[in-house]
């Protein structure tokens, strides 16, 4: 699926199927190998450094303890509150070592046109206050932790210059409790590669 307009859906096909595989293999022998072509922000993924910044880690430089059974929390915006969540969002929540999940709702618009108008996304002080406390990493269920509308990306450009991975295009974090479980985001090790979809969860302990 397209989770950023204007980039192409990924293709997803066989590069040997079943049926042809079988004149490789001895009678009742088969294989099915797949090919996929796409870019690499497609689906729910996952942004190193290297996404926003040429000198910063990559996918093969993330240390899988920055991306696997990370202490967890979410953050619950309320219905109403607006587009933009601020550093009050955060106020008074341990952070440090942890996965910060925001929950906005915008994910409740996955798969329709809605999905890419008017989604909420962090402000530069939320993205400042989750630096400076020392949040492992950051999660949203939303088309962008930054507002498209401005260019700067100052999300971006303060967690991942603190090497705080990013997750974006989240869904059903209203499963989720609001603490005591694990949260996992592994892409693959990709050298000068910035962002891959990555199978996000969390495990309740």
């Amino acid at each position: 699926m397209i989770t950023y307009k204007g980039l192409p859906a990924p293709i997803i096909c066989d590069y040997l199927s079943r049926a042809d595989s079988r004149s490789h293999y001895a009678p009742g022998t088969e294989f099915a190998i797949g090919q996929i072509e796409m870019v690499a922000n497609t689906g729910t993924y996952l942004d190193s450094p290297f996404h926003r910044f040429p000198d910063g880690k990559d996918l093969a430089d993330l240390p899988l303890t920055s991306l696997a059974d990370l202490p967890a929390l979410v953050v619950r915006v309320p219905p109403g509150a607006g587009r933009a969540v601020t550093a009050a969002a955060f106020a008074g929540l341990e952070v440090r070592g942890k996965a910060v999940l925001v929950h906005t709702g915008w994910s409740a618009h996955w798969r329709t046109d809605q999905y890419f108008e008017g989604h909420t996304f962090l402000t530069a002080d939320a993205a400042a206050w989750l630096r400076d406390a020392g949040a492992a990493l950051v999660g949203i269920d939303s088309l962008n932790i930054d507002d498209t509308n401005d260019g700067v990306r100052p999300v971006h450009t303060a967690l991942l210059r603190a090497e705080i991975p990013i997750v974006e295009h989240l869904t059903n974090l209203h499963t989720l409790p609001d603490a005591a479980f694990s949260f996992y985001a592994v892409p693959v090790k990709v050298r000068a590669f910035g962002t891959f979809p990555v199978r996000a969860f969390g495990l309740v302990r």
